[in-house]
């Protein structure tokens, strides 16, 4: 029989094929002219003043900034997952031009590029996304004499809150994340276990038969009633295991954080739950997330989408298309009669001097708005004016502020897509969504300057 081996040629080489491939990168290439272009130096030291900023000591061995932040620069510019980055700077060679290890075989794996990323945060972004618009500005591509502001919502990458359904994640986290938790959650459960069980009965119930708006109410009570038991029978687990110093390993650690936590947020959700079944009202401040409890609501009142789940941001462009973003802290912190200030504020301190011209759309217009903005030093004021308000600017001015005000959206549009993910990236945190919301914004801005500024040198670019 024959036992030939598969795989390869069946004609023998006369030398073995070299795994070690030589071939030139072109020099118009989008990440070469990127690395070659970008100032690295300055990079490392924004970089470091985070590092500095976070870390308790400097003890340990020195990180691969030049690399880690090459990384960063690439997951910016097209959206691409731990793993897959990975791979890219290991085996993509403009990728690893980027980083600077061409002439080294070392390669960052996906839990060094994740922990960068977490410990540089949105703060650590925002500051080399200022770098990269104060250099579009150096390059006069940006001019930050004429701005216009405007608030977007950044959607969390989470199902459609409805009560049946958090409780019904709330019961299977608990009960999944507890089999590693100690023994005491564990031992919690499994004498719940009723409770689960008709718990789980009830949702399939209510999904195959609750067809009218009352069965559905009656079925959610039952079903708050035995998530109310459960709560009642963890308390005092909970409470003991608080007290008592349990040696857990690391994953145990997790799943009992992760118990702990659950349990604290249903606290606070479960009477949003009953507040709404007895009045028919959303509770102030409702809770539209288990995992990520400070997600809001967002009302936008688009065709399709009244509502949005996820952050408010507030979106600043500069007259060339750059854009710098801020990420509110509360969902009433950046409402439009506020970030009509505040977005000024910002650029004053970034800058040093308020624009010349300043626009924004109507829902930032008020006689005290206009007067603040008045006193701040800018002399063209054009906030869309509500009812029968007349605007401040007139003729040619007026209808050139008309135009950039337009022109945000679509930026925020372009963060928004697949290659940025801006929207409902994939994070499990409300800080991990604000670092790929700057992220997004960070590379939209790299891959501009660099469009530009090959345009302007009549260069053709590729591996765009």
């Amino acid at each position: 029989m024959n036992t030939q081996k598969r795989g390869g040629s069946r004609q023998a080489d006369l030398f073995p094929r070299s795994k070690r491939p030589t071939i030139p990168i072109d020099e118009n290439h989008r990440l070469v002219q990127l690395t070659d272009r970008l100032d690295w130096t300055e990079l490392e030291e924004r970089a470091e003043q985070i590092r500095a900023s976070k870390l308790k000591s400097a003890a340990g061995r020195p990180p691969h900034l030049r690399a880690l932040l090459g990384a960063m620069v690439l997951r910016a510019t097209r959206y691409l997952p731990y793993r897959e980055l990975e791979d890219q700077i290991r085996y993509y060679a403009p990728a690893r031009y980027l980083c600077g290890l061409t002439e080294v075989e070392w390669t960052p794996d996906h839990n060094t590029l994740h922990a960068f990323f977490e410990l540089m945060g949105e703060e650590g972004i925002r500051l080399i996304n200022e770098y990269a618009v104060e250099w579009a500005v150096e390059e006069h591509l940006a001019d930050p004499k004429v701005v216009v502001a405007d608030t977007t919502a950044q959607e969390a990458a989470i199902p459609h809150p409805n009560e049946m359904g958090l409780m019904a994640a709330f019961l299977t986290a608990v009960g999944a994340a507890s089999k590693r938790g100690g023994e005491l959650l564990k031992k919690a459960v499994e004498k719940a276990g009723a409770a689960f069980k008709a718990a789980k009965k009830k949702l399939r119930e209510y999904r195959l038969f609750a067809k009218t708006p009352a069965t559905k109410k009656r079925m959610m009570v039952q079903m708050a009633n035995l998530v109310e038991t459960v709560q009642e029978q963890l308390s005092p687990v909970i409470e003991s295991v608080q007290a008592r110093a349990v040696v857990l390993s690391k994953y145990g650690k997790v799943a009992r954080a992760r118990v702990l936590a659950l349990h604290e947020t249903m606290k606070e959700l479960l009477p949003q739950i009953r507040h709404w079944l007895k009045t028919g009202h959303v509770a102030a401040g409702k809770i539209v997330s288990l995992h990520i409890p400070e997600l809001y609501s967002i009302v936008r009142g688009k065709v399709g989408k009244t509502v949005e789940f996820g952050l408010n941001w507030g979106i600043r462009r500069l007259r060339g298309g750059f854009l710098l973003a801020t990420l509110a802290k509360s969902k009433i912190e950046l409402v439009d009669s506020k970030f009509v200030r505040r977005a000024v504020e910002e650029h004053k301190a970034l800058f040093g001097k308020p624009p010349r011209a300043y626009a924004y759309d109507r829902g930032g217009w008020s006689v005290e708005n206009v007067a603040a903005l008045k006193q701040a030093g800018i002399i063209d004021v054009g906030l869309a004016p509500r009812g029968r308000a007349q605007w401040k600017v007139s003729g040619s001015t007026r209808d050139r502020l008309i135009r950039e005000r337009a022109q945000v959206e679509a930026g925020i549009g372009a963060i928004k897509s697949g290659k940025y993910r801006f929207n409902r990236p994939a994070a499990r945190s409300v800080r991990m969504m604000g670092t790929c919301g700057q992220l997004a914004v960070l590379g939209f801005n790299l891959n501009k300057v660099v469009r530009e500024l090959a345009r302007r040198e009549e260069r053709i670019l590729v591996g765009c």
